[in-house]
């Protein structure tokens, strides 16, 4: 069973509070290589000099006035320069959240002159029941709007579709709640920008957790790491067959393969641009929560870029491992601890991106 927090209300949804005083804009241009479009160069100087031996000091002085006129004076960027033409916001650089049996820590990439376009969501006590919850994390790229919806919207499209099925029909409702949400991200007019996100759904000792994109759900079956996703990117010889089919095609720029050369992942909310080929129907696994199932990494590809899943797991397990396999309730900073370590640890690897990890305790 699951050892989520009672709660007081019959369903309390907590959205990426922010903790932290807030100095930074909300929406920004994309946060990574797999969200990110190829920012396209200028052509380069072409300079035409003779090819005489000894060029004169007149021509040589010319040719120095040339090459300082081309280059442009160093611009010095202040760290919490608001994103230009987006409008200042207030997410601050660290977001985080506790509760009886989960953590989750946000911080902001170090590349970003706006604001982080992670956010998470949690919905505790469906229908009274403190062993019925939903969690989620939302990578936004092209502005931090997209990820804001979902995080508000997708709980409460999964859940009231879920509620309406029976137990052998929790995957089509978990993808006609995915389907909602994006219709109403285009119903909002949010043309540009999208989302990806992987969510778990704890109901009747049950684990359903879905995804689209590159964020992923990892599960620890007694300090072994065991995926329960797959990333959705553009090179996946699948995706790429069924991009293809449809119309469009995959290229490789910018470092990487890419949807219409411009979206490395081929499955996400939003992205109203490409959304003929990039679905927003998830991929979902059903389990039933064993003894043996420990806890569940959610995280955004700034965790997965620089951390594998056994090393996550691994770290996770050093910190509080000892506490999380017993069959009581446990200690949420213990957890925030090592939701912290692991955006560190990912950071120090070189990590530029945002980063959100959340863990859950399952048994």
């Amino acid at each position: 069973m699951c050892a989520v927090a009672p709660s007081t209300t019959p369903m309390t949804p907590v959205f990426s509070s922010p903790k932290l005083p807030s100095l930074l804009c909300k929406s920004s241009s994309s946060s990574s290589s797999s969200s990110s479009s190829p920012r396209s160069l200028s052509a380069p100087i072409n300079l035409h000099v003779s090819a005489s031996p000894s060029p004169s000091s007149s021509s040589v002085s010319h040719l120095d006035t040339l090459l300082k006129r081309k280059r442009p004076s160093r611009i010095h960027l202040p760290q919490s320069m608001p994103s230009i033409g987006f409008g200042i916001f207030d997410t601050p650089e660290i977001m985080e959240e506790e509760g009886e049996g989960y953590s989750v820590f946000s911080k902001r990439g170090r590349r970003r002159i706006s604001a982080m376009e992670d956010r998470f969501s949690v919905t505790l006590g469906i229908q009274a029941d403190s062993r019925q919850a939903f969690f989620g994390v939302f990578d936004g790229h092209g502005g931090a709007k997209v990820a804001e919806i979902a995080a508000k919207r997708l709980s409460e499209n999964v859940i009231d579709q879920v509620w309406r099925r029976t137990e052998s029909e929790v995957e089509e409702a978990i993808k006609d709640g995915y389907l909602r949400t994006d219709r109403e991200v285009s119903e909002e007019g949010v043309s540009g920008g999208g989302a990806c996100c992987v969510t778990a759904l704890i109901r009747n000792g049950n684990l359903a957790v879905s995804n689209v994109g590159d964020c992923r759900a990892v599960l620890s079956r007694k300090g072994r790491a065991e995926a329960l996703t797959s990333d959705h990117m553009a090179g996946r010889e699948d995706e790429r067959n069924r991009i293809e089919k449809s119309g469009g095609y995959v290229d490789f720029c910018g470092g990487g393969w890419r949807v219409q050369g411009t979206l490395a992942v081929s499955r996400a909310i939003g992205d109203e641009h490409l959304k003929q080929w990039v679905i927003s129907e998830p991929e979902t696994r059903v389990m039933k929560i064993e003894d043996d199932c420990h806890f569940l990494i959610l995280a955004s590809d700034g965790l997965w870029d620089k951390v594998t899943n056994q090393e996550a797991v691994d770290m996770v397990e050093a910190v509080c491992g000892v506490e999380i396999a017993k069959k009581k309730p446990i200690n949420p900073k213990l957890i925030m601890s090592a939701c912290k370590q692991l955006v560190t640890l990912s950071t120090s690897r070189g990590s530029l991106d945002d980063t959100t990890v959340m863990i859950i305790k399952l048994n």
